[in-house]
């Protein structure tokens, strides 16, 4: 990817985080979620819990080795031994990302909008200890940004959905009062931007992706090939 893409796609990123904590977070933290809104941000919420995407992608990466060792037929095995890689990646993007939203969220120490009319939207308190203190970026908001940029990469015919399904499922952290907008953007962002640096890595190691011309990983499509 030309620098100047880079660069385009870091300065949306950022002023999409800056633009929301200055129009958005105050009126999200003077109010209070309730109702269906909450109800429903409650019933959806789980999804950016880590662990069952962790859990997940390690069965994935293992049935994968399993089918390459007990399948016959080469094709059978490479399409085994792709779907092994795809629980690595998955496994790689989420664990790393999530450790670092973790990082920065202590080190930042952004108040939750249940801190609002004590501390206001820009109390910080770095290295509290206090999950109260934890708000930015949204932990569980990087998790579904990288799961669902991994998706879209890998899967990029369909990347408009995967889009759309981390945006919703990310803005149920505000619709639960857990989140401001900002905090659920920049960690969508981290999560994204996240996958598509491992994503790279991978490329350059010849597995999974291969670079194009502008450096933007392309998924093989090694089930097309064997």
């Amino acid at each position: 990817m030309p620098p100047l893409r880079w660069q385009a796609c870091l300065f949306i990123t950022i002023n999409a985080v800056i633009l929301s904590m200055l129009l958005f977070d105050a009126p999200i933290g003077a109010s209070e979620p309730h109702g269906l809104v909450k109800q429903l941000g409650e019933l959806l919420t789980g999804f950016g819990d880590s662990a069952w995407l962790i859990y997940s992608s390690i069965l994935l990466f293992f049935q994968g080795r399993a089918g390459y060792k007990l399948l016959k037929t080469a094709r059978s095995r490479a399409q085994a031994l792709y779907v092994s890689w795809i629980g690595a990646y998955l496994f790689t993007t989420v664990v790393l990302s999530g450790l670092l939203a973790n990082l920065l969220k202590r080190a930042i120490g952004r108040a939750r909008p249940d801190q609002f009319h004590d501390h206001g939207m820009f109390s910080f308190a770095p290295f509290s200890g206090h999950s109260a203190f934890e708000s930015f970026p949204s932990g569980h908001s990087t998790t579904v940004g990288a799961f669902f940029a991994a998706f879209a990469l890998l899967f990029p015919r369909y990347r408009v959905a995967f889009i759309a399904c981390a945006i919703w499922f990310g803005m149920t952290r505000v619709m639960v009062g857990a989140h401001y907008p900002s905090d659920v953007i920049a960690g969508l962002a981290f999560g994204g931007w996240f996958s598509l640096l491992t994503a790279i890595v991978y490329a350059r190691c010849g597995l999974l992706f291969k670079l194009a011309p502008d450096g933007w990983p392309l998924a093989k499509r090694l089930f097309r090939t064997v």
